[in-house]
Parts: C-alpha cells; sequence; structure tokens
C-alpha cells in the first residue's frame, strides 16, 4: 500500500508521553491514555536515547498497541532522517534542536505525508526561532511544540514550567497548531487554562512528572496525568 500524498490534519487533544525505553513503558501508555509516545534517537547523551534496532522495535511495538510513535532528535540529515522514517514505519519526527527551515523543507519534499514537528525554544519568556516561524510554516511544519530552554542551555525533558504570559507573546506570531511542553503535571493544569483554550492548542508533552524518582514510567503518574490533560468527555480535568 503506497504512503498518502500528504500528512492527515493535526486533531487537537493529543498527549504525548516522551522517552518511552521498553515494550513494557508502551504496554503502559497503551493502557493509560496517551496518543503520542516520544522515542528518543540522534539525541547523544540523553537518558533515553535509542539505538536504531531498538528504536526500530519500539516503533512496530507502538503501531501494533494504537500509539502513534514519535521520532523525537537532534539529527539534521533529511536523507538520513527519510530513510530512518521508511524503515520503521514512523510517520511524526519532532525536530527537538535548532534544525533550519531548509531541513523542514528538504524533509518535507522527502516525506510528503509526515507530520513534521518543530520544537520552538523558550528562554527566559524570549522565543529564540521567533524570528524564523514563518519560514517553519512556509516550509511545512505541521505542528510546533513549545518548551523550555534551561538558563545554562538544556533542551527537552527539563521539568522547567513555561510562563503562559511568555506563551500567549509568541502565539500571535503562529499559524499553525501547537504542543505544550515545559513542566506540565497534574497541579498545573488551570494554570495554563488560557493556552489550552487557545484555538491553536493540540494537546500537551509531558516528560518528567510521568516518572518515578528512579526515572521509570509508572502507571498512577501517567493515569493521574491523563486525567488532568486528556480526560474522556465524561470527565473534568482535574
Amino acid at each position: 500500500m503506497s504512503a498518502p500524498a500528504a500528512p492527515a490534519p493535526v486533531r487537537p487533544g493529543h498527549l504525548k508521553v516522551c522517552g518511552a525505553r521498553t515494550r513494557a513503558d508502551l504496554a503502559l501508555l497503551a493502557d493509560t491514555g496517551p496518543t503520542l509516545v516520544g522515542l528518543w534517537h540522534g539525541i547523544p547523551g540523553g537518558p533515553a536515547d535509542l539505538p536504531g534496532d531498538d528504536l526500530a522495535d519500539l516503533a512496530a511495538t507502538a503501531i501494533r498497541l494504537g500509539l502513534e510513535p514519535v521520532l523525537v532528535t537532534f539529527l539534521d540529515d533529511a536523507a538520513h532522517l527519510a530513510r530512518l522514517a521508511r524503515a520503521t514505519g514512523i510517520r511524526w519526527i519532532q525536530l527537538h534542536a535548532y534544525q533550519s527551515p531548509a531541513l523542514v523543507a528538504d524533509l518535507r519534499a522527502r516525506l510528503p505525508y509526515a507530520v513534521l514537528v518543530k520544537v520552538l525554544h523558550l528562554s527566559r519568556g524570549r522565543c529564540l526561532e521567533r524570528a524564523f516561524t514563518p519560514a517553519y510554516e512556509r516550509a511545512g511544519t505541521d505542528l510546533f511544540l513549545l518548551d523550555t530552554v534551561t538558563d545554562d542551555g538544556r533542551v527537552g525533558s527539563t521539568g522547567q514550567p513555561l510562563d503562559p504570559a511568555h506563551v500567549h507573546a509568541l502565539l500571535p506570531r503562529l499559524h499553525t497548531p501547537f504542543l505544550l511542553a515545559g513542566g506540565l503535571d497534574t497541579t498545573n493544569r488551570d494554570t495554563y487554562r488560557t493556552v489550552t483554550d487557545h484555538p491553536l492548542y493540540a494537546g500537551a508533552d509531558i516528560d518528567t512528572a510521568a516518572r518515578d524518582r528512579t526515572g521509570r514510567l509508572t502507571r498512577p503518574a501517567v493515569t493521574a496525568l491523563t486525567r488532568a490533560w486528556h480526560p474522556r468527555p465524561q470527565e473534568t480535568p482535574a
């Protein structure tokens, strides 16, 4: 069966849990409600970074369990990323470093059916890619992800929250749906109510709050996060 010619529209209401490492992690997520699972590859030194064979195995397992695997990467080689996507069956690619609009355009040409996610990094309230958001959109970005940069320059899974006011300052520049990340947990859902009510809001991305002190995903934590950030229609967010 040939791949579709264009990505499906990004639906609202996603919950993404990032950094799955094992099949047991995926089984837990499939049972507790998230729709997207982040699989790290090409993130040197990252605690959840996966070698290629493990990435392929976990992507196939996620798809079988009804989860959408998302390749989360710092890589900036479009040809390599396209080969990796085709080999693993991954349709969502999250460019989590400072990859250029040109890379997005190259990936879009090579993978017209893919959902391309570009992270926008906010440091002390300033979006480091602010000037380039129109270029990312023209290049074919399907979804932005808003996340924190720490004062020492760390990006991704920092557990550091965004200030809703800083998010709102960026939103008038965006015409593309976005996921919200950055220190989200079960206690601060209402803090971001005005952000999650925005028409471009597509869902939440969580890592740190889904884990225990040893760094393992836990069923109670993910269940609570699902109730807070991705409730069923009859449920009320915590």
